[in-house]
Parts: structure tokens; C-alpha cells; sequence
């Protein structure tokens, strides 16, 4: 009889917790701020939150410490995920600092603005940022602004339709397909624009710089990289201290340098200044120059395609080469100089090199 008492007992219990547990609340997508559980060798801490938005809203992020990605969805609402990580080999120093870096949130309207900032500032913990590890998983509209800023880490941005500005102190910045302006600053690190509506402003003070095809115009510049464009509808910016600079195409005017390294200008319906502190340079104008052109290297050929008619002043000069003209010219022809006028003359076009040939191609027209 007491053997029966104490299963009775037991049933008794267990039903209680199904009920208890039936009656526990369900929880949304929203995690409380303090969950932290451990994985192998770290401590993770994720937050998310959601945010009824509009498009045509901005999403504004501003870390002390994190990489940042944003996704978009065929639908209104931001969601953010962030996950955090680090080291635990000392989980009180671990969770002080979880607990440390505060993150907050607040909406106005459309507007969804995130802020993750060190109580004690960031240099208090500077000898313990490379164990931490911050993602910002965020999905917004295809129609939003993102204006975007972390301290350390890498940034990337996915097809969107909007205005993009986007800046780290150390890490890779990547977009998508953007229907808008760029405009993109690291310290440290390579950039990659798939394409752009508008125009497109970005520098990196070391790493490349790739730009796929723009409808306004580009602005970019590294202190070490190549700088790599595709088609473009405005005019033509660059400058590397080190590295090749390759543009496919130009209907506005090209003006770039580099302090070492190859110049390749594929059809360009502008004018075209171009410096080279030592390589070779091609370049290719599809109609008449309005202002005067200037192609110099300090080590390399120079090498220039101009429609048939064009009607330009010529000063070409190698230290150490020869120059070679398709075009008849009227004035002084040397072994290593050109000068003089080309179809009746017009705007100068200067070509000069220390060291290498330099060539002028006709190009009939079709």
C-alpha cells in the first residue's frame, strides 16, 4: 500500500510540471539581454529585437567594436540579430566584459537606430579585443538607407535600393547592387562595390579597391592597393600610392596616379590625365578632348588610341625610346620626340616617359 502511496505521489507531481509548463508563456523572437550560454571554448551572448518600419526609413549602427551585415527582405520591419562572443579563459573577465559593452536601441518612425558602446570606453579594454568577437545580422527593407560605423571590423551590405555610408576603423567594406550613392572609409582594408546608381565615394588606407559599373561619379583612393573600375557614367577619380589602376570605360573625364604600377584606360569619351611613378601606360579616347590630356610615367611605354579626325597639339617625349605616330604631323619629328600638331591642332595632348616608347594609334572610324 505505501509503494502504491509514493507512485501516486510521483503522478501527482508530474502532472503539475506539465501543467506549469503549459501555462509558461510563450516567448517571442525577442531574447532577454543576459542570456549567455557557453560554446567549446567561449562565452556567447545574442540579443534580438524587431522593429515595425516603413520603407525608405534609415537604419543607423554605431559600434565601438563589431563587424556589421545587412540583408534585405521583400517586406517592411528591421530585424537584428547580434551575436557575441569570447574567449573564457577567465569567465569573470568574460562576462564583465559582455556586461560592459552596452548595446541600445530606439526607433523614430521608420528610423532604427543601434548603439553598442563600452561603459568604460574602449580603451579600457584594449588588450582584450581580440578575444571578443561582435556580429550585427541585421535585415532591413530593399528600400532603406543604412548609414553604418564600427569601430573594428569588417562591413557588408547587400542589394539594396537607398542612400549607403558605411565606416570602420579596421576591416573590409563589401556591397552589393545599390541604388543610390556609396560612400565607404577604412583604415585598413580591401573594398568591393558590385555597382551603383549614383555616384560612388570610397577609400581604404591599404587594400584594393574594386568598383563595378556607376551611374554618377567615382571617387576612390588607397595608400596600397590596385584600384579596379567598370563601366562609368560620370567622371573618373583615383589615386594608390602603390598598385595598377584598370578602368573599362569613361563618359566623363579620367584623372588618376599611382606612385607604382600599370594605367589601363579602356574607352573614355572625356579627357584623361594619367601619372605613373613607374609602370606602362595604355589609354583609349573615343572622341575629340576639350581640355589638354597628360600621360606621364616615370618608367614604362606610353601607349594612345585617337579617332581619325582628332585634332590635337602633340608633345611626346621618351628619355630612353622611341616615339611612333599613325597620325601625319606637322612639326618636329625625332627618334625620342614629337612635336607639333596633328589635324590642324586643338588641345594639347602630352605624353612623356623617362624610360620606354611611346605610340600614338589611329582608330578608324567604323
Amino acid at each position: 500500500m505505501r509503494r502504491y502511496f509514493f507512485v501516486l505521489i510521483g503522478l501527482l507531481l508530474l502532472a503539475a510540471g506539465l501543467a506549469k509548463t503549459q501555462d509558461r508563456p510563450k516567448h517571442s523572437h525577442v531574447i532577454d539581454d543576459s542570456s549567455q550560454y557557453k560554446l567549446g571554448d567561449k562565452i556567447m551572448d545574442n540579443i534580438e529585437r524587431s522593429f515595425q518600419v516603413t520603407s525608405g526609413g534609415r537604419l543607423t549602427i554605431d559600434s565601438d567594436w563589431g563587424s556589421i551585415d545587412v540583408q534585405t527582405a521583400e517586406r517592411d520591419g528591421v530585424d537584428a540579430l547580434i551575436k557575441r562572443g569570447i574567449k573564457a579563459a577567465d569567465d569573470k573577465r568574460a562576462e564583465e566584459i559582455l556586461k560592459d559593452l552596452e548595446i541600445t536601441f530606439e526607433q523614430d518612425g521608420s528610423d532604427v537606430k543601434i548603439e553598442a558602446k563600452f561603459k568604460r570606453g574602449r580603451k579600457y579594454w584594449k588588450n582584450d579585443l581580440n578575444r571578443l568577437k561582435v556580429l550585427f545580422s541585421i535585415t532591413v527593407p530593399e528600400k532603406y538607407h543604412v548609414d553604418l560605423r564600427t569601430a573594428g571590423g569588417s562591413i557588408s551590405v547587400a542589394d539594396l535600393e537607398g542612400e549607403v555610408r558605411s565606416q570602420t576603423s579596421g576591416g573590409n567594406l563589401r556591397f552589393g547592387k545599390i541604388n543610390g550613392p556609396v560612400w565607404g572609409r577604412t583604415s585598413g582594408g580591401n573594398i568591393e562595390l558590385k555597382s551603383c546608381s549614383g555616384d560612388a565615394d570610397v577609400n581604404t588606407s591599404g587594400g584594393n579597391i574594386e568598383v563595378g559599373n556607376v551611374g554618377g561619379q567615382v571617387k576612390a583612393k588607397t595608400s596600397g592597393g590596385n584600384l579596379r573600375f567598370g563601366e562609368v557614367k560620370g567622371s573618373v577619380w583615383g589615386r594608390t600610392s602603390g598598385g595598377n589602376i584598370k578602368l573599362k570605360s569613361c563618359d566623363g573625364d579620367v584623372d588618376v596616379k599611382t606612385s607604382g604600377g600599370n594605367i589601363d584606360i579602356g574607352d573614355v569619351n572625356g579627357d584623361v590625365k594619367a601619372i605613373t611613378s613607374g609602370g606602362s601606360i595604355k589609354a583609349h579616347l573615343l572622341r575629340q578632348p576639350k581640355k589638354d590630356c597628360f600621360l606621364k610615367t616615370s618608367g614604362g611605354s606610353v601607349t594612345v588610341s585617337l579617332p581619325s579626325d582628332v585634332a590635337v597639339n602633340i608633345n611626346a617625349k621618351t628619355s630612353s625610346g622611341r616615339v611612333s605616330s599613325d597620325f601625319p604631323v606637322t612639326g618636329t619629328l625625332k627618334k625620342n620626340q614629337l612635336q607639333g600638331t596633328i589635324n590642324g591642332g586643338g588641345p594639347l595632348l602630352q605624353l612623356l616617359t623617362s624610360a620606354g616608347s611611346i605610340r600614338l594609334r589611329k582608330e578608324e572610324s567604323e
